[in-house]
């Protein structure tokens, strides 16, 4: 599932912390005061790196024959250009040129905020209330020459974006941007693994700071708030904080139902957030007071499904290859097949970067390949409907040795931080 959908829905189920009542945020901030932040050491994406990234594309480009790119806000555009903006209904958008300066079309009374985070050359172009900014991206391509050809449209681009600009330049083919944008994505840049990593050691600092603090009684949007609390002090931005409770864990994105921490009851938490933008996933499954032998059999399981997902992700090897490995010990000991519950119901992993959820997913019929640079979740849980669920989720980024873990996956359900 998308990171913006799984919002979307912890959102709507009353389970994002972030829509807590006021008091409530207020009272975990207070209780986070003895943290530090740990993120004075960060070194942002440079300039010159956004500008090896547009000439990769370029590179790229020229092997798709591809003449230009079309952008929308979003993770894409803040890759390539630094610009950090919203989404509307007023058009704000770059073009990658395989030849020239990046062109960026934006609002006029929006031009100066835009050109805050712009962080590359760029010709910037501003429309007025009463103009059209797909007919002003048309005649800047004419004036490059690229009225024909090929324009790949990245593939969060909404339709009346790339339809529009079609219909202005009808001799232009317009085709997947995937082969460039995907690609260069893809694979991170030393100072990327670096942003996740500390994104990484803030979720597991606050989750170190929450787990002694977690009580009977409580409820999702308390330990939520809790959580974001202590991911602020510490230097992260929360981008999302579930908490699933007895018999909720059994459903991997939550339940509207009332919930309440018990003593002996599996508390699934699924935590994230940002240090410059790049993002951490990280999952545990607690217990408060005596596990029953059921939920620590079942912890056990998905604690050496996790092992064995690592163990499979070597250079070279599909990314598929990695999920087929944790079904076959999964279905050995009784859970599944395939995607059936009690089971493994989802993906053993997905990509991670700039968004929460990024090609490629470590799922059983993906044939690309692992290769240096690469980041991942490692999340096999395993769900028993209507008694609870363990997911266990730690990154790894892939190295030419093999895969490096971000986090450090819990030791033991005693000791699960």
């Amino acid at each position: 599932m998308p990171a913006t959908s799984r919002r979307t829905l912890l959102a709507a189920s009353g389970l994002l912390a972030a829509g807590a009542l006021l008091p409530g945020r207020l009272a975990a901030q207070s209780e986070a005061d003895d943290l530090t932040r740990i993120t004075g050491d960060v070194v942002p994406i440079s300039p010159r790196e956004r500008a090896e990234r547009i000439a990769w594309a370029r590179t790229l480009m020229g092997e798709a024959g591809i003449d230009a790119i079309l952008i929308e806000p979003g993770a894409s555009l803040a890759y390539f250009t630094g610009i950090k903006w919203r989404r509307s209904e007023r058009m704000t958008a770059a073009v990658l040129f395989r030849d020239g300066e990046v062109l960026v079309v934006t609002p006029f009374f929006e031009e100066p905020s835009v050109r805050e985070t712009l962080m590359v050359p760029a010709d910037v172009r501003v429309w007025q209330e009463d103009e059209d900014p797909i007919a002003l991206v048309a005649d800047a391509m004419r004036q490059r020459g690229v009225q024909r050809g090929r324009l790949g449209v990245e593939e969060t681009v909404r339709f009346f974006v790339s339809q529009g600009l079609a219909a202005r330049l009808p001799a232009l083919s317009v085709v997947s941007a995937d082969p460039v944008v995907r690609r260069c994505r893809m694979i991170k840049s030393p100072a990327e693994i670096a942003l996740m990593q500390k994104a990484a050691d803030v979720t597991m600092a606050a989750y170190r700071w929450l787990w002694p603090r977690l009580r009977p009684g409580m409820t999702p949007g308390t330990i939520g708030a809790l959580m974001n609390a202590a991911t602020l002090r510490l230097g992260g931005v929360p981008q999302f904080s579930m908490a699933l409770l007895g018999e909720a864990s059994a459903y991997p994105h939550g339940s509207g139902q009332p919930q309440v921490v018990r003593e002996g009851e599996a508390i699934l938490m699924d935590c994230g957030c940002t240090v410059e933008d790049y993002q951490s996933d990280i999952s545990r499954t607690f217990v408060l007071g005596k596990a029953p032998a059921e939920v620590t059999a079942v912890w056990n399981t998905v604690r050496e499904g996790q092992r064995i997902a690592f163990a499979a992700a070597r250079p070279g090897a599909e990314a598929g290859s990695v999920d087929r490995a944790v079904r076959r010990f999964y279905e050995s000991a009784g859970f599944g097949p395939r995607y059936r519950l009690p089971g493994l119901s989802h993906r053993t992993g997905h990509g991670i970067g700039l968004d929460g959820h990024e090609p490629v997913n470590l799922v059983g019929n993906e044939t690309t390949r692992l290769a240096p640079g690469m980041c991942f979740s490692n999340e096999p849980g395993l769900y028993l409907p209507g008694k609870f669920g363990v997911r266990l989720e730690d990154c790894f980024h892939m190295t030419a040795e093999g895969p490096r873990w971000l986090s450090q996956p819990a030791a033991s359900l005693d000791q699960p931080v």
